[in-house]
C-alpha cells in the first residue's frame, strides 16, 4: 500500500486529534498529516464489566472521545471539522485491563502483574466523519499487539517507577523509551504499543475515501445546533466583479503599505428587512467574524490567489485542479471570497483576484501578507481555539494545541526545524514590509547616522529605514539562526548600508548606534526581561542617542476595535501597553519621550532620547512634551 496517496486525501479538511497524546501526536507528524489537536473532555468512566472482549471497551472510549469533540467544537470552538480521530490503548493481562497508574503504588501493582508474562495490547480508534447534513458517520477498528516482558526484579521495578516514566502510560510503561528495557519480544504492530496503529488507520483511510460505499461505518445523528447562518451576510472584506469586467470594491483603504480594513455591512436591497432599529449588528458582525478569517486562511494556504495572479479570470474547474482540490469544495471557497471582496468574479463562471488581493496576498507580491496569514493560521488559530483554557488558567496553550512544552515558546517553537525557522520569519517579513515604510518616515531621523535593529529578522524593516533616511546606515542584531537564513528574504538591489550581526540581544554586547530600533520586541517579553534589556540598551547609550519603538499601541480610551487587546488573550508572557506606558517604563530607564505617531497601519511608533545626567531632568521631560505627536 501507498501511503502518500492516502494521507493526501486528507488535504484540506479540517482533520481533529481527540487525544493530548504527545506520543499519537508524533506519529501522525511524522507521516505528513496536518490536523489540529483538541483534547477530549470525555470522562473515561465506563463500566468495563459491561464489555465482553477488552477491546469492545477500547474501542468504545475512542468513539466516545471522538464524538464529544466533533460535536463541541461547532460551539465550543467556532469551526466545523471535517474529521475527528478518537483512540484509547489499555493493557491486558490475566483478564484484567490497565489503564493508567493513579499512583506509585499501583505503577508497582501493573508492573508486578506484567513481570515474566505475554500481555495484550489494545488500541481502540475512531474516525468520525462530519457532514453537512447533521449527522456523523463513524468508522472504527481495533489492534491487538502481543508482548512479553522479562522476570523484573524489585529493584529494576522501583528505578523504573522512580523514572515518572510509567506514571502517563496505559500498563504503566512506554516501549519507545526507557520500559522498552522491560520487554523480551513484540508480536505485531509496534506502534499499537506507542499508542496508535499506524498502519491499520491508513488502511482504513484507504477504504474511506476509495470504497466509501463498501466502508465498515455507521451513522449518528448530529444534535440540532440551529445554525447562526442568516439571509444577509455580515461581514464585507471582498470585492466582486460584475460580468461587464467592473469591480465592486468597497475596502477604501488601498494605498501600498497599508494593510486592507474591512469596511462596514453594506445592507443590499433584499437585506433591507435586517436592518430593523434595534437589530445587534455588530455582534452579528463578531459571530460570523471567525469564518471570514478562515476563509482568508485557507485561500492562502491552498495558493488559491496564486493561481490566479497571471489569469484574467479561471473557471471552477481550473482552480480546482490548479490547487488539487475538490470541484465542490473550491467552488464555495471562491464564492465566500468573492462575498468578502477578496475575489472578483469575472462572468457567472470565471473568477480574478481584486486589486487588494493581488497586492496583498499573492506570495510574490512586493507587500504580500502571506506569511503572516499562514503564521496566524498554523499557530494563532491553533492557540485560539484553547482561549476559554488560556482565560481560566491564565497561561499560554501551547501545549494544549500542539502536543508539547516549551519553555522559551520564541527560540524552542519556532526555531527547532528549519521549516519552522522559514515559516516564523516569513511572517515577521511580511509584516515589516506592509509597516516598514510607516514606521521609517514617522520622525525626522536626519540627525542619527548609525542605527541598530534589535532583533531585526530578515532585515525588511532596515531596508525602508535606508530608503527614507539616506544618510542612514542600520546594523540587523538578530539570533545567529535567523541571520544564517536572512539570504532568503534579501532585496534584489542590494544595499551597502544594511549590515547582519548574529547574536542573543540578553546575552552578547549590542553593536554601537546612535539610534537602536525595537520593533515588536518588547510586548513579546516578561517585564524582568524587558527591564533588563532596557537596562542594557541605557548603558550602550550616550546622551543624545535615540531609541525608536514600534509596537501596537494600546488605546486607553477603548474607543476603537483594539489588534493589541485580542493579542494579548495568546497569553504569552509579555503583555501590551498604551503609549502612555511606553513612555513611563522607558522613562524609568534614563530616555525621553520626543514624539509618538499612530501610523493607523499595523504597528504605531515613538521615539525617544537618552537623557543627559548633567542636564536638568524636569527641562528635558518639558522639553519632549512640547514636540510630542499623537
Amino acid at each position: 500500500m501507498v501511503l502518500n496517496p492516502v494521507i493526501s486525501k486528507l488535504s484540506g479538511k479540517l482533520v481533529v486529534l481527540a487525544s493530548a497524546s504527545p506520543r499519537r501526536l508524533e506519529i501522525l507528524t511524522n507521516i505528513g498529516l496536518r490536523f489540529e489537536v483538541v483534547p477530549s473532555w470525555f470522562k473515561e468512566t465506563l463500566d468495563k464489566t459491561l464489555f465482553k472482549m477488552p477491546y469492545e471497551y477500547a474501542v468504545e472510549t475512542a468513539k466516545q472521545k471522538a464524538l464529544e469533540v466533533a460535536q463541541r467544537m461547532p460551539f465550543k470552538h467556532l469551526k466545523t471539522p471535517d474529521i475527528v480521530i478518537g483512540a484509547d490503548t489499555v493493557v491486558t493481562v490475566d483478564g484484567l485491563i490497565l489503564e493508567k497508574p493513579v499512583d506509585k503504588q499501583d505503577a508497582y501493582h501493573m508492573l508486578s502483574r506484567l513481570s515474566g508474562k505475554e500481555h495484550s495490547v489494545y488500541t481502540g480508534v475512531a474516525i468520525v466523519l462530519c457532514h453537512e447534513r447533521q449527522e456523523f458517520k463513524v468508522v472504527d477498528f481495533y489492534e491487538e499487539t502481543k508482548v512479553k516482558f522479562a522476570e523484573l526484579s524489585e529493584e529494576m521495578l522501583w528505578e523504573y517507577i522512580n523514572s515518572g516514566e510509567p506514571m502517563d502510560k496505559a500498563g504503566g510503561y512506554g516501549i519507545q523509551a526507557l520500559g522498552g528495557m522491560l520487554v523480551e519480544y513484540v508480536k505485531g504492530d509496534f506502534l499499537n504499543v506507542v499508542g496508535f496503529p499506524l498502519n491499520h488507520f491508513c488502511k482504513q483511510l484507504e477504504m474511506i475515501y476509495n470504497s466509501p460505499l463498501e466502508s465498515p461505518s455507521h451513522k449518528m445523528k448530529r444534535e440540532d445546533s440551529g445554525g447562526t447562518d442568516g439571509p444577509c451576510s455580515p461581514v464585507n472584506s471582498l470585492s466582486k466583479v460584475t460580468e461587464n469586467g467592473e469591480v465592486s470594491n468597497f475596502n477604501s483603504s488601498d494605498s501600498a503599505g497599508q494593510t486592507p480594513v474591512p469596511e462596514q455591512n453594506v445592507v443590499g436591497p433584499e437585506c433591507a428587512k435586517c436592518n430593523n432599529e434595534g437589530f445587534p449588528h455588530k455582534i452579528v458582525d463578531l459571530l460570523d467574524g471567525f469564518k471570514a478569517s478562515k476563509t482568508l486562511f485557507t485561500a492562502c494556504k491552498l495558493g488559491v490567489f496564486d493561481v490566479l495572479s497571471d489569469s484574467e479570470g479561471l473557471t471552477v474547474e481550473e482552480v480546482a485542479d490548479k490547487i488539487k482540490a475538490s470541484v465542490l469544495g473550491t467552488e464555495r471557497l471562491l464564492e465566500a471570497a468573492v462575498s468578502l471582496e477578496l475575489k472578483g468574479e469575472v462572468t457567472q463562471h470565471m473568477y480574478r483576484n481584486t486589486e487588494q488581493a493581488s497586492r496583498f496576498l499573492v506570495l510574490d507580491s512586493p507587500l504580500s501578507l502571506c506569511g503572516y496569514i499562514l503564521h496566524c493560521n498554523d499557530l494563532v488559530w491553533p492557540l485560539f481555539t484553547h482561549l476559554e483554557s488560556a482565560v481560566r488558567e491564565g497561561t499560554n496553550q501551547y501545549e494544549r494545541a500542539f502536543g508539547k512544552k516549551t519553555e522559551n515558546l520564541f527560540q524552542d517553537g519556532y526555531f527547532r526545524k528549519d521549516d519552522i525557522k522559514m515559516r516564523f520569519m516569513n511572517a515577521m517579513h511580511s509584516v515589516a514590509k506592509v509597516t516598514g515604510k510607516d514606521v521609517a518616515t514617522a520622525f525626522d531621523l536626519s540627525s542619527f547616522k548609525t542605527a541598530c535593529d534589535v532583533g531585526g529578522c530578515t532585515g525588511a524593516m532596515a531596508y525602508e529605514f535606508t530608503k527614507a533616511h539616506p544618510g542612514l546606515s542600520v546594523v540587523v542584531f538578530d539570533l545567529p539562526p535567523v541571520i544564517e537564513m536572512r539570504s532568503h528574504f534579501q532585496p534584489k538591489e542590494q544595499d551597502d548600508r544594511v549590515s547582519f550581526i548574529a547574536g542573543d540581544f540578553f546575552k552578547d554586547e549590542l553593536p554601537k548606534a546612535d539610534l537602536y530600533i525595537l520593533s515588536r520586541i518588547l510586548h513579546d517579553w516578561s517585564d524582568d526581561k524587558v527591564h533588563e534589556l532596557l537596562s542594557k540598551l541605557s548603558k550602550a547609550c550616550t546622551p543624545g542617542c535615540g531609541l525608536l519603538v514600534s509596537e501596537i499601541f494600546l488605546d486607553e480610551e477603548r474607543s476603537r476595535p483594539s489588534r493589541a487587546l485580542l493579542q494579548a488573550l495568546s497569553m504569552t508572557e509579555g503583555r501590551q501597553r498604551s503609549a502612555a506606558e511606553y513612555s513611563d517604563l522607558l522613562t524609568k530607564h534614563g530616555f525621553t519621550p520626543v514624539h509618538t505617531q499612530c501610523t493607523d497601519n499595523l504597528l504605531d511608533a515613538m521615539l525617544f532620547v537618552k537623557e543627559d545626567p548633567n542636564v536638568d531632568k524636569t527641562l528635558q521631560i518639558l522639553s519632549s512634551e512640547s514636540v510630542v505627536v499623537t
